[in-house]
């Protein structure tokens, strides 16, 4: 009758049964037969005798009649408890590529070569006193615009190259997560916030320059990202507020003329940023090139607006 047979065989039913099965009921049929097989084990945690009986492609599964109601209430609690498992393998979490290679070298140079155009801070430089973080200015004259023509200026070289190296290489890395639209535009509404709110809580007499900001909104938005982890473990979810917080002590809260309140609200909104950086809807906009086009253009437009609003 068959050219594949398997039998599985209790004490409480007699050896013939199990033996014919023309004598049994068939309560299972399948062309797979690790699932065949798993229907088997079922049958025996529960102690009914059944053979295994293969006829063409598919594998029948034999059971003597006054185990047939049993035996398929069994097999449909077992099919209906494992019903899509194991679940199919999902697209990984972090599989986003960006078209382009991100801007990195562009932002950069273009930081290098407008200090070579501004050169470092002077009492009387025109570009400082138009361009720099005036506290009163940005209060009392409304002249937001500091808070992104200050990102583009440097106190002195050694300002300069340290924003630029390090904060290139995180640039690079994020733009490589979020895209280059999206990057470069969170990484700027970022640490345009933050230096408003640094502003605010310091008042009018406070100056600043320098591109830390964003880079310390990058951290924030870098670590927030990295510890997305899958886990119920709830002080994980600290991590990235632990990463964050090291990184400004090792190199943000020392120096001669570091702005700690830039680097931490830089830090702080860059979280913030991060968070909302994981939301769905986020993840979806980072695929559309269209998006990613159009912020870019925003971001760009942006820091020329604020230098026309600057200069007289």
């Amino acid at each position: 009758m068959s050219d594949y047979q398997s039998t599985n065989k209790n004490n409480a039913h007699g050896s013939g049964d199990s033996k014919n099965p023309d004598r049994q009921t068939a309560v299972f049929s399948t062309d797979d037969k690790q699932e065949a097989l798993s229907c088997s084990l079922v049958l025996s945690a529960v102690g009914i005798s059944h053979t295994l009986h293969k006829k063409q492609d598919n594998i029948l599964l034999f059971v003597v009649a006054d185990d047939a109601l049993e035996a398929n209430r069994q097999l449909r609690a077992y099919l209906k408890e494992n019903e899509n498992w194991p679940p199919r393998p999902g697209a990984p979490e972090h599989n986003f590529t960006p078209l382009l290679q991100p801007p990195t070298l562009l932002l950069v140079g273009s930081l290098v070569l407008f200090y070579t155009i501004t050169g470092p801070w002077a009492e009387h430089s025109f570009w400082f006193s138009h361009g720099a973080g005036d506290a009163e200015a940005i209060l009392k004259n409304q002249e937001y615009y500091r808070l992104v023509t200050a990102l583009t200026l440097h106190a002195d070289t050694v300002h300069l190259l340290g924003n630029c190296l390090f904060g290139g290489f995180l640039f690079h890395f994020f733009c490589k997560l979020t895209g280059n639209g999206m990057g470069l535009f969170s990484m700027l509404l970022t640490a345009t916030l933050a230096n408003y709110i640094n502003v605010a809580l310091h008042g009018s007499d406070h100056l600043f320059v320098g591109f830390s900001t964003a880079v310390f909104a990058v951290i924030g938005m870098l670590s927030m990202i990295s510890g997305k982890l899958r886990s119920d473990k709830r002080y994980l979810r600290i991590l990235p507020f632990m990463a964050g917080a090291a990184l400004l002590a090792m190199i943000g809260s020392s120096g001669e003329r570091t702005d700690l309140g830039a680097h931490f609200f830089g830090l702080g909104c860059g979280l913030g940023s991060g968070w909302l950086l994981n939301r769905p809807i986020a993840l979806q906009l980072r695929d559309s090139l269209a998006v990613q086009a159009i912020l870019f253009s925003i971001s760009i437009t942006a820091i020329i607006v604020a230098w026309q609003l600057a200069l007289p």
